[in-house]
């Protein structure tokens, strides 16, 4: 009888201390948020309006609609590429409502709702919501880029 109450107390201290997981401090998990990137088009021709010169580079800017401040941002112009990629969003739980500004046009809205989770030992942004308002896009799943639709 007493070898079966032993057996059972270290099956159960086993259990116990199976279930405790201590391993995430060996574990090197992060994953940061995915860049949002934009191809703002002419909705007619599917031509890129930055490639063409409807737009300059130079006169497009990002501002957050919060406190009217300007929007990190990078412009890719590598090979006449010419897309907008904003890699600030998700960094954090929080809530963003941008507007895309070509000199004095708005473009569109970017209203993103992300959550900074972490699961089995991972940390990652979770988009709660993501909308485009003002204009048509598409999402091209496999680049992950929106493409704006300007008339």
């Amino acid at each position: 009888m007493k070898t079966t109450i032993k057996i059972l107390v270290l099956f159960s201290v086993l259990f116990i201390q199976a279930c405790t997981n201590h391993d995430c401090e060996k574990i090197d998990c992060f994953t940061p948020p995915e860049a949002f990137l934009f191809n703002v088009v002419d909705k007619t021709t599917g031509e890129n309006l930055f490639s063409n010169g409807k737009y300059d580079p130079a006169d497009f800017k990002i501002v957050n609609l919060a406190d009217n401040s300007n929007v990190e941002f990078t412009f890719i112009d590598e090979n006449n590429l010419n897309i907008i990629q904003v890699y600030t969003i998700g960094w954090q739980t929080e809530k963003i409502n941008y507007s895309f500004e070509a000199g004095t046009e708005n473009l569109f809205n970017l209203y993103v709702d992300a959550s900074r989770v972490s699961e089995e030992c991972c940390s990652f942004t979770r988009f709660n919501e993501i909308r485009i308002d003002n204009t048509e896009f598409e999402h091209i799943s496999g680049t992950g880029t929106y493409k704006i639709l300007v008339e």
